[in-house]
């Protein structure tokens, strides 16, 4: 890569929005059905960006077109247990006619790079080729090994790409024990005295589920009793407007004991509805975290207007928290009854671990000697991420993707939304803290 025109030498920071930019402007949308472009073009782009300073990535193609790419980067001490920075490259798919800039240009508008992946999770894929790319650049081996992976299908739920890795490449984890990926350490200002960073620690587990009800078809002018579309929305409006009970599990008690510390007010989980009130931007990230969740997504029956059909189906994504998917399973079978048969269409374990240890430390001493009024504290995920696929190794996982965030960005709102952007400034941030943080690891 050529040097900026002053003559000094490329930073990570240099060159961090560029890295991102470029990225976005490789659709990688993901249909959950191998109709979209594949992530092929962006595993090559990523091994050519490793490759340059020196590494040898190598690409796993699991299916034609989803492609991800892992590199091992040698440590100070080899004997040392490995660290796994990891991010996937596929996205969800956008229509360009609700967005203000184009979701796969990439475009830079009031400080912030625009685009499909800006936040999840392309940002933090640039922020750590950014920052590998510097210290390799410079010479500047990190403490331990480091294993870089960038990945597909993880928003259909990394069969294709995490989950096709463990399963039949397990050696190219070898002497993992941590990990880092997306949707944590982003910020959310309390006040002028105090930030907060949200490192995540756990993230509920899934069942996207195919709700089925079988009726008599028949001719749509006669009296009829036993019509599969009215049992199943029925049981479907039930399921839709059915509110599952709090449960405080320990990330989220933590949450919660870190936030009224910074609030100074004790935070009661009884009564959640005032605790949310009080958590702006964040407070549909948090508040689908108390709870089991199952809302319904897609619904299809029939095939012409005057023939009653003879089955009528849904789709549900459902998702329970660590400890709680018994609960959850026996819950959904008393609300849908017993004309409505259940079945999975993906389903995955909830993920959970504890805030502490060395790494914690790490990332919290990384953000402080970046934000002196900073502070990393642990949350649960309500959605899910690839780490569901690495815990299979043994490896405990993090969300540790820093962003500065200004206090108006409706950051929890930018994941899968329309307008998706991340702001410069953060990305830089990003990439000082990563930067950090792998010097303390």
């Amino acid at each position: 890569m050529s040097e900026p025109s002053t003559g000094r030498a490329v930073s990570g920071q240099d060159e961090v929005v560029d890295l991102c930019r470029e990225l976005i402007q490789i659709d990688t949308s993901n249909y959950g059905d191998h109709s979209g472009p594949g992530e092929r073009k962006a595993a090559e782009w990523t091994a050519e960006k490793l490759a340059e300073v020196g590494l040898e990535p190598k690409i796993f193609e699991s299916h034609p077109g989803r492609a991800s790419t892992v590199a091992r980067i040698e440590g100070e001490d080899p004997s040392r247990p490995a660290l796994l920075i990891h991010g996937h490259t596929d996205v969800v798919p956008a229509n360009a006619a609700d967005w203000t800039h184009h979701p796969f240009s990439g475009e830079i508008a009031d400080g912030c790079v625009w685009g499909r992946g800006a936040v999840d999770m392309k940002d933090m894929d640039a922020m750590t080729l950014a920052v590998v790319r510097d210290r390799l650049r410079s010479g500047r081996k990190p403490p331990r090994d480091i294993v870089l992976a960038f990945l597909a299908d993880e928003e259909a739920g990394g069969v294709f790409g995490a989950r096709h890795l463990v399963r039949n490449h397990p050696d190219l984890f070898e002497g993992v024990t941590e990990a880092i990926s997306e949707v944590g350490g982003f910020s959310f200002t309390v006040n002028e005295q105090r930030r907060l960073y949200l490192v995540q620690t756990a993230e509920k587990g899934m069942h996207w589920m195919k709700l089925s009800v079988a009726g008599t078809a028949g001719h749509g002018s006669m009296i009829h009793r036993d019509n599969a579309i009215t049992e199943l929305s029925e049981a479907v409006a039930r399921l839709g407007r059915h509110q599952f009970p709090v449960r405080v599990t320990k990330t989220t008690r933590a949450f919660l004991d870190e936030l009224g510390d910074a609030l100074g007010t004790e935070l009661d989980p009884e009564n959640m509805e005032e605790t949310i009130a009080k958590l702006g931007g964040i407070a549909k990230l948090i508040g689908a975290t108390l709870s089991n969740t199952a809302n319904p997504t897609q619904l299809n029956a029939g095939y012409k207007v005057n023939v009653i059909p003879g089955e009528a189906t849904a789709n549900v994504d459902g998702r329970f928290l660590p400890g709680h998917e018994d609960e959850f399973l026996a819950d959904l079978d008393r609300i849908l009854g017993p004309k409505v048969t259940r079945s999975d269409v993906h389903a995955d374990k909830a993920v959970e671990t504890t805030f502490d240890g060395a790494l914690v430390e790490a990332m919290k001493s990384s953000i402080e000697a970046e934000d002196p009024i900073g502070k990393a504290i642990p949350y649960m995920l309500s959605g899910g991420t690839d780490a569901k696929s690495f815990v299979e190794l043994g490896i405990r996982n993090f969300g540790f993707a820093p962003l500065q965030l200004p206090p108006e960005l409706d950051f929890a709102g930018m994941f899968h939304g329309v307008d998706e952007r991340v702001p410069v400034d953060g990305l830089k941030f990003g990439v000082r803290v990563l930067d950090r943080f792998i010097d303390a690891s």
